[in-house]
């Protein structure tokens, strides 16, 4: 790979954290749809829809099936399980999929990978080939090699190239994170990496949290307008920083759970805030 990879770090992530104004509402803060977890893998929709309450936003729509809802509506009841506007769309965490449309995902799912951005994840990837929106993805390296297969090239390279196959932001997974954008008319690209603070987040569920606060982000900078796919990079990036930073915080007594990381991103996001305003 010849292009430079910059580390993302903290004066970059700065500029996509929105504060809310006095003048803002649930709405203009920003409103996330959710479509994740499952009967076989319920808590993959709680540890999301904790990270991006926690990421402040101004509403989640969790719109998946019934035992999830009731398992985030039991964790965080200001959770909205109705349909309505929705300014970005969480798909795909905790849920099965096969390389062709599976019968047993909600039709919700199908229907909003054709609308607003959306961050596509774990099971949502099955169905990639249907997402016509402008999509971030969120694979770990088995599931980005049963999309776009490696073939002995470096993972600045790989991710790179799967971007341009897909057409999607693609954020490889793994202790250096790697976020690509598909290659530009002008032949430049966006690649960043983000370097994790800890190796503990080799942990279940840090994935859907990981998801949900990139969803979070997503949304509060969609509001009436629709992210470049450079925009795009930029606050998956973001998405990566907070989630590590989380993640470093939540490590501070010892070994975390991934719903530790969903809650300290609260305190990472607080400090982006204020490192804006200066």
């Amino acid at each position: 790979m010849t292009q430079d990879v910059k580390e993302w770090g903290v004066a970059d992530a700065a500029r996509f954290i929105r504060v809310p104004g006095p003048q803002d509402n649930k709405y203009s803060h920003g409103v996330l749809g959710v479509v994740t977890g499952s009967e076989k893998y319920p808590g993959a929709a709680v540890l999301g829809v904790e990270a991006a309450h926690r990421v402040g936003i101004g509403m989640v729509r969790f719109l998946g099936e019934k035992s999830p809802a009731e398992l985030v509506l039991a964790r965080r009841p200001e959770t909205v399980t109705v349909s309505g506007a929705v300014d970005a769309w969480l798909v795909g965490s905790g849920m099965e999929s096969s390389p062709d449309l599976n019968p047993d995902l909600p039709d919700l799912a199908r229907a909003v990978l054709g609308t607003q951005p959306v961050v596509v994840d774990a099971g949502g990837l099955g169905f990639l080939g249907h997402v016509t929106a402008p999509a971030i993805i969120t694979p770990h390296e088995g599931e980005l090699e049963r999309l776009v297969p490696r073939e002995a090239v470096d993972r600045e390279e790989w991710a790179a190239k799967a971007a341009d196959a897909l057409g999607v932001v693609v954020v490889l997974k793994g202790h250096e994170t790697l976020i690509a954008t598909p290659k530009e008319t002008s032949g430049g690209r966006f690649l960043v990496k983000v370097t994790s603070p800890t190796t503990w987040l080799a942990t279940a569920g840090t994935g859907d949290v990981l998801a949900g606060i990139i969803g979070a982000v997503l949304a509060t900078n969609s509001v009436k307008r629709v992210p470049s796919m450079q925009e795009l990079g930029q606050i998956a990036a973001t998405g990566v920083y907070v989630h590590g930073k989380a993640a470093e915080l939540a490590g501070v007594d010892g070994p975390f759970p991934a719903l530790d990381v969903a809650e300290a991103s609260s305190r990472v996001v607080l400090g982006l805030g204020e490192d804006q305003a200066l």
